[in-house]
Order: structure tokens, then C-alpha cells, then sequence
């Protein structure tokens, strides 16, 4: 079937083709478009980065090779990244060799861009890039191509290959964290319009940013686990450290792979579908006209819309989590209202937290669907399944403090009397690691304090 459906041959469908998706035709559209994959997520509760645990998770992701698709091409797949916090002291001495200065620990955010391999257009998207930045007040201070080896992947990946670019963005002195990176998120969504949109000249069909944060990175792909590390040299180096990463590794059931889609999307990684998401995608669109933030005040127009429906189910559904972060709420008060657990008719709930989440269906639907979800925001993770736990997620947590989860048991070998401590995820459940205060935060804890902040 895929060798007979037609890619888009000029730039108002460029992108489908560039991205290794064909436009809608016949019975096919790829608004249908769903997978089945394996997830994975490291933490050190403790919030000690070290390079062992990049390396333990690149372990599980190629442990979930199972759980990733192939095509006919077995080296080209359907999908594997990572989500990892900056590796600050790798990228600051690779840079300081190309003559780039970078400032200390959380005072620049990075883009990690996928753009044209053609240099002309490439150079056109980053001169548009950088006008952006410029017009948000902010400075652009360098420029990295990230070092790739093409050869570690198959044909299919390779005709379609994105050139891949760090951008390193300088956050003004008088301006905060939060406020930076909601200056980040205002520069993305600009960026999509202005570069992306087929209605400029200059459009790079290419054109995806992967991550876009002064707290988090992803490396990702249209690859199969094992060869991302090949793939992307900066992986292997000692230096780059985390003590956080989400690892993902993509089966596209039904679907077609590209670049972007591979996960980890900017702030999850999910295995399921959302069988509502029209009804979702839709309802915010007709919100967005009487829609207000303090916190965005006059930028919200420039956000807008605010999901791209280019995107898959996962991706729309960061595509909002990212809104709402950006908003004020936190991603663990984000999914309460975006994915509730089962409260009608459970009269055993508490009442705050049942009134929470009535309150929260008057102004939105959920998002339901078979859903096992992993998340970040650079200084908690968690992970939680929908309210029917049609998907499973399993966890333990280790003498050394490290915590770790999978859509299965048997991602990374530990010796049994390490562990002190193991379960699964429960139907509309969350687990939540806050490596700010070095705890895991209890289900009960971390919703009886939303639901009662008013």
C-alpha cells in the first residue's frame, strides 16, 4: 500500500514528502494515523546527573527494539529518541571549540531544529530563524551543527534526512526562568508560522524543532534504538549528563514513520492513541477566541493556534500540555485536566478533589483514549495511564535512588536486592519525582494539593 500512494511534488505539499508523509488521497488521510510503542524513563530522585544514566536508558531503548517498527528497509525505523536534560558541561566545552561562549547552567535555552540539507534553503530558514529570536528581544549567540553519521541508518531514513542544528539563545539578565522559556515557546509557535507555513516562498519543508528550552534536549529520529547512539556521536561522550531521560521507541501500526514523528515530543512520550482527539483538537480551537492570560498578555495572539494539526495524537496533545505549562499550571496539574481519572461515580473520592475535577469538566473535555504517558518539564517527571489502564507502565526504584519505568519489566538488568521497592501504574494514577526536592510525590499528595489550591 505505501509504494502506491503519491508524495506531494511542490511546496504546498512539499512537507508531506519531506517528512516521509503522503498528502491526503483515496481513503487515505493522515489525520487516522495511530501507533503502538515501547516507553521508557530514568530518574535519579536525587537529581544527580551522571552519564551512566544516559547510558542506562540508551540500554532500555535498545532493550524496547521489540517495540519499534521496520519497514522493508530493517535499517530505516519507525521512530527512536531521547528526552534528557541539557548536558550543560558537554555542550559548553564542544561549543567553546567552534569560538561560541556559552553562559552558565540555565542562562541560554537550545533549539534542536531539523532543517533543509539543501544549504541555500537551509541558510534561508536560519537567517528567518534568527529574526524571530531578535524580534522576541532575545540574542542568538551561536550556532552548532550537531555531528550525525548518516551511514548508521538505513536508505529510506537517509533520503529523507533533515540537516540537524543547535541554536543557542541567551536569556536576558532581568528576565527569569519561566518568563524565558515562555519567550521560547512564543519564538516555536512564531517559527512554525513564519518558516513552515507553505504560504512563504521561502518555507523549508524540513523545517520541525524537535526541542526548543533552557531545561531539556531531544535527540531522536526516524531510527531503529540501536542506532541512535551511532547516529548521534554526542550521545557517547562522558560528558553529556542527565538525571533525568525519557526514551521511546516507535511502531507505527498502521501509519507512515518520519522524522518529527519519532518521540520524544517536547515534553512526553506516550504509547496508545486518543481515540477523542478531533473532538479535543476542535473544542480548543473554538475556545481560542475568548481565551486570556495574564502570563501571555499580549503574546497570545502570536501563539496561535495553538496545536498544529499537522501533528500526531501524541503531538497534539504536547502541543497543549506545553499551552497550559506556559500558562502558569504545572504538567502535573495540566494532565488532571487533560486526562481525569474516573470520578462520576466514585463515592468513595475525596471532595475537593471531586470538585476539582467537575469544575475542570466545564472547561474542558478529556483527552481518552488507551494511553500510558511518561512526562518532563526538565525538574519533575512522572508518568500516568489513562482512566481505564488499557495500557501497562511498570516501575522500581533502586538503593542508588534511581527510579525507573517501562511499558514492560526487563528494560535494564538490576540485581534483586538492589531494588526496595516495585509496582505498576493504576488506572487514572500518577507518579510524580520531583528531583528538585529529591522525593518521589505520592499520588494522593500531589492531587490533594491541586485540587485544593483554588
Amino acid at each position: 500500500m505505501k509504494s502506491e500512494l503519491k508524495a506531494g511534488k511542490n511546496s504546498e505539499d512539499g512537507h508531506a514528502s519531506a517528512q516521509g508523509l503522503p498528502a491526503a488521497q483515496g481513503l487515505y488521510d493522515p489525520r487516522f494515523e495511530h501507533d503502538a510503542c515501547g516507553i521508557g524513563m530514568l530518574v535519579n530522585i536525587e537529581g544527580k546527573k551522571s552519564h551512566a544514566l544516559v547510558r542506562d536508558a540508551l540500554k532500555v531503548l535498545i532493550n524496547l527494539t521489540h517495540r519499534a517498527g521496520a519497514g522493508a528497509d530493517p535499517n530505516t525505523g519507525d521512530g527512536a529518541g531521547i528526552l534528557m536534560q541539557i548536558p550543560h558541561r558537554f555542550l559548553k566545552r564542544v561549543c567553546a571549540d567552534r569560538g561560541i561562549e556559552l553562559p552558565g547552567e540555565g542562562e541560554y535555552g537550545v533549539a534542536m531544529m531539523f532543517a533543509s540539507p539543501d544549504q541555500g534553503r537551509r541558510d534561508r530558514t536560519m537567517s528567518m530563524f534568527e529574526s524571530i529570536v531578535r524580534s522576541e528581544g532575545l540574542e542568538q549567540i551561536g550556532l552548532r551543527s550537531t555531528p550525525t553519521y548518516p551511514e548508521a541508518v538505513g536508505k529510506l531514513a537517509r533520503d529523507v534526512c533533515p540537516a540537524i542544528e543547535q541554536v543557542f539563545i541567551r536569556r536576558p539578565e532581568n528576565m527569569n526562568r519561566e518568563d524565558f522559556e515562555r519567550r521560547l515557546y512564543v519564538i516555536s509557535k512564531l517559527a512554525v508560522s513564519q518558516i513552515r507555513n507553505v504560504k512563504y516562498i521561502s518555507s523549508d519543508p524540513y523545517f520541525y524543532l524537535a526541542s526548543l528550552s533552557s531545561y531539556t534536549i531531544v535527540y531522536k529520529g526516524m531510527l531503529v534504538p540501536g542506532q541512535i547512539s551511532a547516529f548521534y556521536p554526542d550521545l557517547r561522550d562522558e560528558d553529556v549528563e542527565s538525571a533525568i531521560a525519557l526514551v521511546h521507541s516507535r511502531y507505527s501500526t498502521n501509519t507512515f514513520p518520519s522524522w518529527e514523528r519519532a518521540h520524544p515530543i517536547r515534553h512526553l512520550i506516550h504509547n496508545g492513541e486518543i481515540n477523542t482527539i478531533r473532538g479535543n483538537v476542535n473544542w480548543v480551537k473554538a475556545r481560542e477566541a475568548i481565551l486570556e492570560s495574564e502570563k501571555y498578555g499580549a503574546d497570545y495572539a502570536k501563539i496561535l493556534p495553538i496545536i498544529n494539526e499537522d501533528g500526531s495524537d501524541s503531538a497534539m496533545l504536547d502541543d497543549f500540555l506545553q499551552f497550559m505549562r506556559n500558562a502558569g499550571y504545572s504538567l502535573p496539574h495540566a494532565l488532571m485536566m487533560a486526562i481525569p481519572e474516573p470520578w462520576e461515580k466514585d463515592e468513595s473520592m475525596d471532595p475537593d478533589r471531586r470538585a476539582f475535577y467537575e469544575y475542570c469538566s466545564c472547561l474542558m473535555e478529556p483527552w481518552d483514549g488507551p494511553a500510558a504517558i511518561a512526562f518532563t518539564d526538565g525538574k519533575i517527571a512522572g508518568a500516568r495511564l489513562d482512566r481505564n489502564g488499557l495500557r501497562p507502565a511498570r516501575y522500581c526504584v533502586t538503593k542508588g535512588g534511581m527510579l525507573i519505568l517501562s511499558s514492560e519489566v526487563g528494560v535494564l538488568p538490576i540485581p534483586p536486592e538492589e531494588i526496595v521497592r516495585k509496582d505498576r501504574l493504576r488506572p487514572g494514577r500518577m507518579l510524580l519525582i520531583d528531583t528538585v526536592e529529591g522525593r518521589i510525590v505520592e499520588d494522593d499528595e500531589i492531587k490533594a494539593r491541586i485540587a485544593t489550591e483554588r
